[in-house]
């Protein structure tokens, strides 16, 4: 949840990046950080394990405005894509604000979507959260390759309760910053 700076005039939210392996939550948040102002991030910071990876940082955004004269700052997370670092998932989750799940569009994927998506719902029930309840957005990503699933179909099985989505290409920047507005968004109008 999120946390207020009185001293700094800052909201903290968080918001975490989910998705299976190699999806691309780290492409995202490497992208994000490279194209925001170095004036209004903080420092990436790389939790890495010999088999795992974990990604934030924290940025002020300049075009969001302010909430009762607080400026809102993001902290962006990625969480391990393989299913065995599961507690390190699930504690990335804990206080969070908002959820990107970034699909792997790939048609030999779309268990291993539907086996992270799951994950996600059981993670979050573990703190109390609900997903119908927070805000949360999902990417379809690497629509760029030959061997994608159509959107509907991801659709049908990764979004019934038809969240915002959109299409991606994470190396490219496609879809990265629509992603993180419409989350941010999301976020910004739960705390009013």
């Amino acid at each position: 949840m999120s946390m207020i700076n009185y001293a700094s005039r800052e909201i903290n939210c968080k918001i975490v990046y989910y998705g299976p392996g190699l999806g691309g939550k780290t492409t995202n948040l490497e992208y994000i950080y490279n194209k925001v102002a170095p004036t209004t991030r903080g420092k990436l910071i790389s939790l890495a394990t010999e088999t795992e990876r974990t990604l934030f940082f924290d940025f002020l955004p300049v075009d969001l405005g302010t909430i009762r004269g607080f400026k809102t700052r993001f902290h962006l997370y990625t969480v391990p894509g393989q299913v065995y670092y599961n507690a390190s998932r699930k504690l990335i989750l804990k206080g969070v604000d908002g959820v990107v799940f970034v699909a792997d569009s790939q048609v030999e994927r779309l268990d291993a979507n539907i086996e992270s998506m799951h994950n996600l719902y059981e993670n979050l029930a573990e703190y109390g959260y609900d997903l119908r309840q927070i805000p949360f957005v999902i990417q379809y990503n690497k629509r760029d390759l030959p061997n994608v699933s159509a959107v509907e179909e991801l659709e049908r099985h990764l979004n019934p309760d038809r969240v915002p989505s959109y299409e991606g290409v994470a190396t490219k920047g496609i879809g990265v910053f629509d992603t993180l507005k419409a989350v941010a968004k999301l976020v910004i109008k739960s705390l009013g």
